[in-house]
């Protein structure tokens, strides 16, 4: 109703305004968004770039005229075999372990029967990984008066091992007297081997009854009337008296004694699949 009451030219001039009005309102609002917009400027950063040049090493031909000369052959052969391994003779039981032996009278005179082994393994020289290697275990019978009253042959697995073994029995040197005055009789067994752990005993558990050996109460030989073993009695223990001469006899046991029987038992329960 308004625009009917105005004229002609006046509905033109409020059109116009209105335009303008309309304009001015559209460009101000893109103005702003566009203020909002814009990114922060940042200084500009300097890049500096380096180049690293390397060069190669020439590469060395090998010299085909060159052939190797014999002491080189030689000592690549050498290199490429596996060498035997080898165990050097222990030494012989000194003066002061001749005394101590020829005193102790435990489990059948073991310092003894030690030295005596010891000696015999002293003079057979050098074990060399091979079919020379092996081992023997004799019978030996001790006079009172430290000769050798008689040798046997238990069991032998190299007949180089048992030759050197006798030979070195019948050059020994004058051995002390037995340590009862009694003739001594054991078995002992002779390693002629580089991995051989033939090292001190232990003293300590000597004055100790003996454990009995293990014996299958089932065994059968298939013939005999079946019974069950019965095990065998234990050995009593000592008296006061011998209890306290034994313990006067025990030595220190050494490092080298504990290694030796750690090794032992290791030889005897281990195995080469334990750690597969």
């Amino acid at each position: 109703m308004f625009t009917r009451l105005l004229s002609g030219q006046q509905r033109l001039i409020f059109l116009t305004i209105a335009i303008v009005l309309h304009v001015v309102v559209a460009i101000s609002a893109s103005q702003h968004l566009l203020t909002l917009r814009q990114p922060t400027k940042t200084p500009d950063q300097e890049v500096e770039v380096f180049f690293i040049k390397t060069e190669l090493q020439p590469k060395i031909e090998p010299s085909l005229d060159r052939s190797i000369t014999k002491q080189e052959a030689a000592l690549t052969q050498a290199i490429s075999e596996k060498l035997p391994a080898t165990m050097a003779a222990p030494s012989a039981p000194t003066a002061e372990e001749w005394t101590f032996a020829s005193k102790y009278t435990n489990k059948n005179s073991k310092g003894y029967r030690h030295s005596w082994g010891q000696q015999v393994r002293s003079m057979m020289g050098t074990a060399i990984e091979g079919p020379d290697q092996g081992e023997v275990r004799f019978r030996i019978e001790i006079a009172p008066n430290g000769t050798l009253a008689k040798l046997d042959t238990l069991w032998s697995t190299s007949a180089h091992a048992e030759k050197l073994a006798r030979k070195a029995i019948q050059n020994m040197p004058a051995l002390p007297p037995t340590p009862t005055g009694k003739p001594l009789i054991f078995e002992k067994t002779i390693s002629f081997s580089p991995f051989a752990s033939d090292g001190p005993p232990t003293y300590k558990d000597d004055c100790l009854p003996d454990t009995p050996a293990f014996k299958n109460p089932f065994a059968w030989d298939g013939k005999s009337e079946q019974v069950k073993a019965q095990p065998a009695p234990t050995e009593p223990k000592l008296d006061a008296q011998a209890m306290e001469e034994c313990l006067r006899q025990l030595p220190k046991d050494t490092l080298e004694a504990e290694m030796a029987r750690d090794q032992r038992i290791m030889d005897q329960w281990g195995s080469s699949k334990t750690g597969r």
